[in-house]
């Protein structure tokens, strides 16, 4: 059993304002030795140098391996029946397929294994992202400590990025469920 101090987080960082060589400091500077891109489309229009392939490259050149997972934790699923009326990704929806169990049980595999991975996507402000709202949750209920790299690059805990995403309201009636913030269908 490990205790407390024995266990390495999951890291979650969004790539956001950040150059490519900020990102890859950030990366360092945590120890980070596997990033999962967990955009279910992992290319950039805006900043190109965060697409699959030259970012896959330019971390292999620091020593960090590249993991695409954004087919089975990505924010954005194929599955029609994960969208509400609305059209925003409701998570809960999410958490049942079985893409998504198998996505968790990688990550699950990874923490036991005690590997030093970050969950990426462009985000910069866990808050905004399915980082937090749905896989940081996921995890959270499996006792798996996440910690997010923030926009100042700051450490955070899962608990305070959902506070500040509640305003720091206690729930009153369960658990929080969460949508995406945009629509996509």
């Amino acid at each position: 059993m490990q205790t407390s101090q024995d266990r390495i987080p999951i890291y979650t960082i969004g790539y956001g304002s950040r150059s490519i060589e900020q990102f890859i400091e950030a990366l360092q500077h945590h120890e980070i030795a596997y990033l999962i891109d967990v955009r279910s489309a992992p290319y950039s229009r805006y900043k190109p140098e965060f697409s699959k392939e030259p970012l896959a490259a330019e971390l292999q050149r620091h020593g960090i391996r590249y993991v695409f997972m954004g087919d089975t934790l990505g924010g954005h699923p194929d599955d029609e029946d994960c969208y509400d009326e609305q059209g925003q990704v409701d998570y809960e929806k999410v958490k049942e397929t079985e893409s998504y169990q198998s996505g968790i049980e990688r990550l699950q595999t990874a923490f036991a294994q005690r590997q030093c991975v970050a969950l990426m996507c462009s985000e910069g402000k866990p808050e905004q992202c399915h980082r937090s709202k749905l896989i940081g949750a996921s995890l959270d209920k499996k006792d798996i400590p996440l910690i997010h790299i923030d926009e100042n690059d700051e450490q955070q805990p899962q608990e305070k990025v959902i506070d500040r995403l509640t305003g720091g309201q206690m729930r009153l009636f369960g658990e929080d469920t969460f949508r995406s913030r945009k629509q996509y269908r």
